[in-house]
């Protein structure tokens, strides 16, 4: 590894630590808003095999986010949002995707 590349992970990693002590401030933060998926599964009147098939994700995963064990990114998180705004319409702009 280049000697100055392997200074700036050991710098990255010092900053990091030192955030987390809260001796440092974190240049920037994420906020992730929860997504009651459950809700917005049962909106669209569909099971977890039916709405985990239509969104294009596996039963685990859907299991797995209701449950509140893991949290939907990307692609997914987008489709739940459609759906929480307009399940009838993220509906029928799949149907119409897929036909």
């Amino acid at each position: 590894m280049d000697d100055n590349l392997f200074d700036q992970l050991v710098s990255s990693v010092e900053h990091a630590g030192a955030i987390r002590r809260e001796e440092k401030v974190a240049s920037r933060e994420f906020e992730y808003c929860a997504v009651d998926v459950k809700a917005i599964r049962e909106a669209t009147g569909r099971t977890q095999e039916s709405f985990a098939q239509m969104i294009g994700a596996s039963v685990s995963a859907v299991r797995s986010w209701e449950q509140g064990k893991r949290h939907p990114v990307g692609p997914a998180r987008v489709l739940l949002a459609m759906f929480n705004a307009d399940p009838k319409a993220a509906d029928e702009l799949l149907h119409r995707a897929a036909g």
